[in-house]
């Protein structure tokens, strides 16, 4: 009896670590695909400009200095996707066991909150990546080390959680609608009758459900940029930092959503290939 239990147990604990794994590989993969198309949507966050003109800055960077700034977006993704998928798995099955008469969307959700807000331990990963994605900074840092040295010894810790409400506001709220809706979306597309049709199921699901919230989430996006690429100084509201973007942009709205376009394409690309990756990596493992 006592050897069944064990067994059931380490079968337990190995796919629990799988959910790691699996999210920490998916997400790596999303990142060296679409690295250049993030980095033309964060210049039209930061400046405002067209897809195009973000294209071209790019372009006039060169080709050596695309993929600066890959190194903390590697790590900052592959370690919150894990987290998000490993601990939402963890945290549903805790709080199933300990209140097993709870509703079951709401036990997710809870589940959903709480692996987000987790994930937000790694926004130094985030601020680092932002400082060197701006062109205005190049002369200032030469890679992830040198920004995390930096800002450590002229600053504080503090300094490296810049941007860090945003994240909070993003992420809680995201993950409870991804994990919610997944689900639900791909009952609504035709059954896959083969493990290419599963597989484009998936991609399609998570690339609706990343583009949606990707659009809804964008401002937040925003603020988090501009509050990110500060140092030193005022931490500043999400408010104040709101107001001054919309001020520069002349008071309109629709000005503050620059570069959901190429956010949206780039979402759709990114959680479909996270989401089929890692529904295809469970299976194989």
């Amino acid at each position: 009896m006592r050897t069944m239990a064990s067994a059931d147990q380490d079968q337990e604990s190995q796919q629990n670590q799988n959910h790691y794994l699996c999210g920490s590989v998916a997400a790596f993969a999303n990142i060296v695909i679409t690295f250049p198309i993030h980095k033309a949507l964060f210049r039209q966050q930061l400046f405002g400009v067209s897809a195009w003109e973000a294209v071209r800055q790019l372009q006039r960077d060169g080709l050596h200095t695309l993929y600066r700034g890959i190194l903390p977006p590697l790590l900052q993704k592959s370690s919150t996707i894990a987290i998000m998928f490993g601990l939402y798995e963890d945290f549903s099955r805790l709080l199933r066991l300990n209140a097993p008469h709870a509703p079951v969307l709401l036990t997710d959700s809870i589940a959903a909150v709480l692996a987000g807000t987790a994930e937000a331990v790694l926004t130094p990963f985030e601020r680092v990546q932002t400082l060197l994605q701006d062109p205005r900074h190049h002369g200032n840092f030469q890679n992830t080390a040198h920004v995390f040295r930096a800002l450590l010894q002229q600053h504080s810790i503090r300094e490296l959680y810049r941007g860090l409400v945003p994240i909070l506001l993003r992420n809680g709220p995201s993950n409870v609608f991804f994990f919610g809706l997944r689900g639900p979306i791909k009952e609504l597309l035709p059954e896959g009758e083969s493990k290419a049709g599963h597989l484009v199921n998936d991609f399609v699901c998570g690339g609706i459900l990343g583009a949606a919230l990707g659009v809804f989430f964008y401002p937040l996006n925003v603020v988090k940029s501009h509050a990110q690429v500060k140092i030193g100084g005022e931490f500043q509201t999400c408010r104040v930092i709101l107001a001054t973007v919309l001020r520069e942009r002349d008071g309109k709205v629709s000005r503050l959503f620059r570069g959901v376009h190429l956010n949206f394409q780039r979402s759709v690309f990114s959680w479909g290939i996270i989401n089929a990756a890692y529904e295809l990596l469970l299976k194989m493992v």
